[in-house]
């Protein structure tokens, strides 16, 4: 989960009350006892120096103390600056060598600089947006016209560049003119609307959420280390029914997969132990702990490594991690011990999954190494990977099968997603003979942006199609194939650090844009009191943002939950449910009536604010844009104020 140059990694394990309200993620990480952290870490000054043309280069206002002396010395015992240490290697080599060797923190001269996660930009003809893949993909194209994903519109809409509403569409369907006119294909083209149906406000991050197979089940993971569980058995009205914990975690709950019949669900922190919980409401008892490290003694304490990405088999009995110990373990639920570590990879493992429902034989496991190994079980006598998809210039952070054993969908921190054909893997003997570090910028993606000028095409590219347009900033943002039944598994789509949900034709166009951040901004209600000293006040404004982590699609119905980090300092979290409206998402009301909810689905009331509590003041602020606070209750039906 971590990028190269990792900082500390937060080792607080603190377990939070209910309804409270999580501080920003720097505060966190104030701990002497500090770990190595992949999405979080306090800022770092870093120093920034560009090249043009490969010739001349210059310092962007980091001033080394020693160029004047040197110049007037001039003798040749006189010390190298490290400008002109640059200007004779240049920045490509000596990156690349601390690369290769996992150097960090090196630090020049008199300390100004720190290199490692610096923005090294290349400029010339091997970076820039002129080299960004075209759009439309024709390999995207020769896709669509496939049948594996959806069907084309019809020709003469086509040529016309006309979008047919859903009557008319209906219409042709009732005339018989057409074969392609399919329920499916009617369907395909049902994507959600930004407006939201509902909004449900947690008083910590939302890390993910997921429907389950069938969509009658609906699950969130919060930072707060709990798990709440939906029926959402009708998409329209959804009923909450559960909420589980995870004992000692640590920083967050990364990760949780639900078994195929809907009777357990694993869930994960930072930690070697996976919990494992039935989902009947009616049930009470513990969740089951599964320790992954195998280590002897209570599995309470299990830390022998962290775990970031968990998924069930098809058939329930195994469960697959991916590591921060570089690995990929595979676990046996009714042993109890693991059963298969694959060790192949040389930084953090973000992901995995089964390449199958059907088969628990291959598998797949994304790192911070940019490489996607693929794992046969049937022939690993070597312990090697079956092959890799290289393509990717910085960490994976999310890995999805479409569930027909041959196309992969990968997120990656270089702001790129990339489908991936099973047939057109690397081979890892060719894997061998090159160095995924060589083709790595440095870039940090949680404090760093890269922009369409800095692209840099990689080399050995293996990827089918590479879809650009969304950020993969900040956290370890999700990619997905969308489902089967509901959209005649049309599109693939990806959460944003933008706050939106990217919907991509397969061809890398746009089909739809989810705004999530606009939906739930002054989704909570105004508190009374603006002196609260829940008030975070930065520049004059409050500090509102949004990220959309995960988002998750129903597969019976055109519904779409996307799961973010919003609110001040982007400290608390929601799940907005979103449908699709035929193009009629005006709402006059603000907050449109019967939006907020809290965790356990209770509306959140409007509450009037009387004057002689600083209601005119709050009033003004309001309609000047300047100052925005709210009001949820928290899970024992308190008041909780929030600020956004």
């Amino acid at each position: 989960m971590s990028s190269s140059h990792s900082p500390q990694r937060s080792e607080s394990g603190n377990e939070s009350a209910p309804g409270q309200t999580w501080e920003d993620a720097q505060e966190w990480l104030h701990d002497e006892n500090d770990e190595d952290d992949a999405d979080y870490a306090p800022p770092i000054d870093y120093f920034d120096i560009e090249e043009d043309d490969g010739e001349d280069w210059e310092d962007d206002g980091v001033s080394d103390h020693r160029d004047s002396q040197d110049e007037e010395s001039g003798g040749p015992e006189s010390l190298v600056s490290a400008a002109e240490l640059f200007r004779f290697i240049g920045s490509e080599g000596l990156r690349r060598i601390f690369h290769a060797h996992r150097i960090s923190g090196v630090h020049l001269d008199d300390g100004e600089g720190v290199y490692g996660a610096a923005g090294y930009r290349r400029r010339g003809s091997c970076v820039g947006a002129h080299l960004l893949p075209e759009v439309p993909s024709d390999a995207g194209r020769e896709l669509m016209s496939s049948g594996n994903y959806g069907s084309n519109a019809y020709y003469v809409d086509e040529i016309k560049r006309r979008k047919q509403k859903l009557a008319t569409r209906l219409m042709w369907r009732e005339l018989a003119t057409s074969p392609r006119l399919r329920p499916r294909a009617i369907a395909q083209d049902l994507i959600p609307s930004s407006r939201a149906d509902k909004i449900i406000h947690y008083n910590s991050r939302c890390y993910s959420g997921s429907f389950s197979d069938d969509g009658n089940f609906f699950f969130t993971c919060a930072q707060d280390f709990k798990v709440r569980m939906y029926d959402t058995s009708n998409p329209l009205e959804w009923r909450w029914y559960k909420t589980v914990d995870y004992p000692y975690g640590q920083w967050t709950l990364t990760d949780a997969s639900l078994s195929p019949d809907n009777r357990f669900l694993a869930y994960t922190s930072i930690r070697s132990v996976v919990c494992l919980a039935g989902t009947d409401p009616a049930s009470d008892s513990e969740p089951v702990l599964l320790d992954f490290a195998d280590r002897s003694g209570s599995p309470l304490h299990g830390s022998g490594f962290g775990i970031w990405s968990i998924r069930f088999s098809g058939d329930g009995r195994e469960l697959i991690a991916g590591t921060s110990s570089q690995s990929v373990v595979v676990y046996d639920i009714e042993s109890r011990t693991p059963t298969l570590t694959l060790e192949n990879h040389d930084d953090d493992v973000n992901a995995v999954c089964f390449g199958d429902k059907s088969s628990p034989h291959i598998l797949y496991s994304g790192s911070d190494d940019t490489t996607i190994k693929v794992w046969d079980r049937r022939s690993m006598g070597d312990g090697r990977a079956a092959g890799c998809f290289l393509g990717h210039s910085e960490g994976i952070t999310y890995v999805d099968s479409k569930g027909d054993g041959r196309y992969v969908l990968s997120n990656g921190k270089d702001q790129s997603m990339k489908l991936w054909d099973l047939r057109k893997m690397m081979t890892s003997a060719k894997l061998e003979t090159i160095d995924p570090s060589m083709y790595s910028t440095g870039f940090d993606y949680r404090y760093m942006s890269l922009s369409d000028d800095d692209y840099r095409p990689h080399p050995h590219d293996c990827s089918v199609v590479t879809f650009r347009g969304h950020r993969v900033l900040k956290t370890l943002i999700r990619c997905h194939f969308s489902p089967d039944t509901s959209t005649d598994s049309r599109y693939v789509y990806t959460g944003s650090s933008d706050g939106r949900v990217f919907i991509y034709n397969l061809d890398a166009t746009v089909a739809g844009i989810i705004d999530v951040g606009e939906a739930s901004f002054k989704s909570r209600q105004p508190d009374a009191d603006p002196f609260h000293p829940a008030y975070r006040m930065g520049r004059g404004e409050m500090d509102w943002g949004n990220c959309v982590r995960d988002a998750s699609w129903h597969p019976n119905a055109p519904i779409l939950a996307a799961t973010s980090w919003n609110g001040s300092n982007m400290s608390t979290g929601t799940c907005s449910v979103h449908s699709w409206s035929d193009g009629t998402d005006v709402d006059e009301g603000d907050p449109p009536a019967g939006q907020s909810y809290n965790s356990k689905l209770e509306p959140l009331q409007f509450n009037a604010r009387p004057a002689d509590q600083g209601g005119r003041f709050l009033g003004n602020a309001l309609r000047g844009g300047r100052l925005t606070a709210f009001m949820a209750m928290d899970e024992d039906g308190g008041v909780d104020t929030n600020i956004w």
